[in-house]
């Protein structure tokens, strides 16, 4: 008979359950997305030098000594500690769940080495009168992280209710990845226009090319993410017996897409109001998130999305 060493029973004791698991995960992929709206407040507010040093918001001074756009900028940094907190648990998290694939350790690390990421380039933003360029990838490595934050929560959800076998062929598979890619395109097309447009983050600070042109790229990349989507669209229309949850998925993408079309037309007609732009901007972090849950559940989909499973 074995006897159980003090040392091993508190290595088990340190084991969560897959539930735990998942819930911290979800509450990671989460924040992740609402810091991605509160950056967004920041700049479509004109608050992006409301606070001009790091961690402080005034040289001397750590709380706004006046003004709403030291507050806002401020409120943005308390925000941050939520994903920064939360995508560290869910990597310490993973590392002691049992049944997740290898990569989820390494993708939640990565996933909170890059949140953390966002606080000095923050400050080299800042440092830098708001480049636009700085300020872009400010928002686009916010949404890489949002997406390792989505696939490991989509991988938490997996061990804990299992994983189907592929419901679709394999190109149907590497067209979602394609689709991603798209999206991609897509995102980065929308964040060179808002860099080319009037909300700079602050009125003082020069703008990124020429506002027309950067909608013209725009509107010829959201047509070709349209087309690849409407392709997976019609294969899991087709299969929706068989993977309903798939379909289900797309269904939601769809009218995200769909919303985001109509308030895109809008914002352009009525000079880009800011509360437009920033409705327009949370759309496309939650149809950026979206597209990657989709690309990523054709490989791997969990049970529940698939006809005869639990």
């Amino acid at each position: 008979m074995q006897v159980e060493t003090p040392r091993l029973a508190g290595r088990r004791a340190l084991v969560l359950s897959a539930r735990a698991f998942r819930i911290v995960a979800v509450a990671s992929a989460v924040s992740l997305y609402l810091i991605v709206v509160s950056g967004a407040v920041v700049r479509l507010t004109a608050s992006g030098l409301g606070c001009e040093s790091w961690p402080g918001c005034q040289a001397g001074a750590f709380f706004p000594e006046s003004g709403h756009h030291g507050w806002v900028e401020f409120t943005n940094r308390i925000v941050s500690l939520f994903p920064i907190t939360l995508t560290l648990a869910a990597w310490l998290a993973a590392r002691r769940t049992r049944g997740l694939p290898r990569l989820v350790a390494p993708l939640a690390l990565a996933t909170f080495l890059g949140t953390i990421g966002q606080a000095p380039l923050g400050l080299v933003t800042i440092l830098s009168d708001l480049n636009p360029l700085l300020v872009a990838s400010h928002f686009l490595l916010a949404l890489l992280v949002l997406a390792g934050g989505l696939v490991v929560a989509l991988e938490a959800w997996g061990n804990e209710r299992g994983l189907a076998p592929r419901a679709v062929p394999r190109s149907v598979a590497w067209a979602g990845v394609a689709l991603a890619g798209a999206c991609l395109a897509l995102v980065v097309t929308g964040t060179l226009s808002t860099a080319a447009g009037p909300h700079s983050g602050d009125p003082e600070v020069s703008r990124l090319g020429n506002l027309v042109d950067a909608v013209y790229v725009h509107v010829r990349a959201t047509a070709v993410f349209g087309v690849a989507f409407l392709v997976v669209l019609g294969v899991l229309w087709r299969r929706r017996r068989d993977a309903r949850g798939l379909f289900l998925v797309a269904l939601g993408v769809l009218a995200l897409l769909l919303v985001q079309m109509a308030i895109g037309e809008i914002q352009w007609r009525n000079a880009l109001p800011w509360g437009v732009v920033l409705a327009h901007v949370s759309l496309s972090a939650a149809i950026w998130a979206g597209t990657v849950a989709l690309a990523f559940l054709l490989w791997r989909p969990v049970a529940p999305l698939v006809r005869g499973r639990p």
